[in-house]
């Protein structure tokens, strides 16, 4: 199998060091070139063909994100960015997503473990070069359904991998009558909150980051905090989001399966779940105890995922009672959740 190559753009020096050292020590990546600048990486991939990119956010003559969609207008390939923990970087990493990054990953810093960190950049190339990567079009606004008849279902989220740009899609159809609406995104810690505020932007609903105690109300949307704590829903005079520290689940924290498993528990038959695109298996046996508590149950399609891994393994599970397209995802958990259903 042929390893994939990688071509690193920092303008640090250092940092185009401890990359490239951190990549090429996995039997799986070559490092082909480390460019210091976006004008330097554009002869570099013209010549060396890469299968991904990492790229800073933050360099001179042009940033990133400057670069990025020149990238993905002229030569659609997958791009890591690597960003700082900031909330200008939050915010820009976001926007990174948004124009078809694959993911990002946070620079190491003295208060991270940087063995870690670095690591954690082999395994999202991995991922990314397995990625679906497109075009991006200029799509019409998002129509918000108008005979949406809340039916007391709550809604339950899940997504990695390219779910920044899902989960705007599906939440932009969202109005505010919307079902109560959990979700757990794999993201950074920091991100989370910049995140929400963009969703909220974005959707007819108001979202927010979640915190421990919230009652869960229709028109509104939680999202987990990355990080530290995994997201659960308890019965407690309504339902409630309630956060709780603990080892990851599934290879993360927050965890989907930590989530569809409370819903599953808590709410039984009057919920709808969704798994998104990603990596890995998260979600699956979550969503497979949901399905058996009598929630309705929706996975994304493989053409519509950058990766076709987390809605997988929940198909082949059984845990997924149909399928829907990206375009289409947000009026079906509407539609499930329905009291026209």
């Amino acid at each position: 199998m042929a390893k994939i190559r990688v071509l690193v753009v920092d303008d640090s020096a250092t940092m185009r060091g401890l990359i490239t050292a951190a990549l090429n020590r996995d039997p799986d990546i070559e490092v082909v070139g480390a460019a210091g600048d976006p004008f330097e990486a554009r002869g570099m991939i013209k010549a060396l063909n890469p299968d991904v990119v990492t790229l800073d956010i933050e360099m001179p003559n042009m940033n990133g994100i400057e670069f990025l969609e020149k990238i993905m207008r002229l030569r659609p390939m997958p791009v890591v960015m690597v960003s700082s923990l900031t909330q200008a970087g939050a915010e820009m990493t976001l926007r990174a997503l948004e124009l078809g990054a694959v993911d990002c990953v946070a620079k190491p810093t003295i208060a991270t473990n940087t063995a870690d960190t670095l690591n954690e950049v082999a395994v999202k190339v991995k991922a990314a070069a397995r990625a679906s990567v497109r075009t991006k079009a200029d799509g019409a606004p998002a129509v918000r359904r108008k005979d949406y008849m809340p039916s007391g279902d709550i809604v339950a989220i899940g997504s990695s991998t390219g779910g920044v740009e899902a989960l705007l899609s599906i939440l932009s159809q969202f109005t505010e009558t919307c079902p109560p609406t959990v979700i757990t995104q794999h993201m950074p810690a920091t991100f989370t909150a910049s995140f929400a505020a963009r969703l909220d932007r974005a959707s007819g609903a108001k979202v927010q980051e979640a915190v421990d105690g919230a009652l869960l109300e229709p028109g509104k949307v939680y999202v987990a905090p990355g990080g530290a704590t995994h997201l659960e829903i308890v019965r407690s005079a309504g339902l409630r989001c309630r956060l709780t520290q603990g080892d990851p689940v599934s290879g993360h924290r927050p965890s989907v399966d930590v989530l569809f498993n409370s819903v599953a528990q808590a709410v039984g038959e009057k919920a709808v779940g969704a798994i998104l695109t990603g990596m890995g298996r998260d979600g699956a046996q979550g969503l497979l105890a949901m399905r058996k508590a009598g929630a309705r149950t929706v996975g994304q399609d493989e053409q519509s995922c950058v990766v076709y891994g987390m809605p997988r393994t929940a198909f082949e599970l059984g845990a997924v009672e149909k399928q829907a397209s990206l375009s289409s995802m947000g009026q079906t958990i509407l539609d499930l959740a329905s009291a026209r259903r």
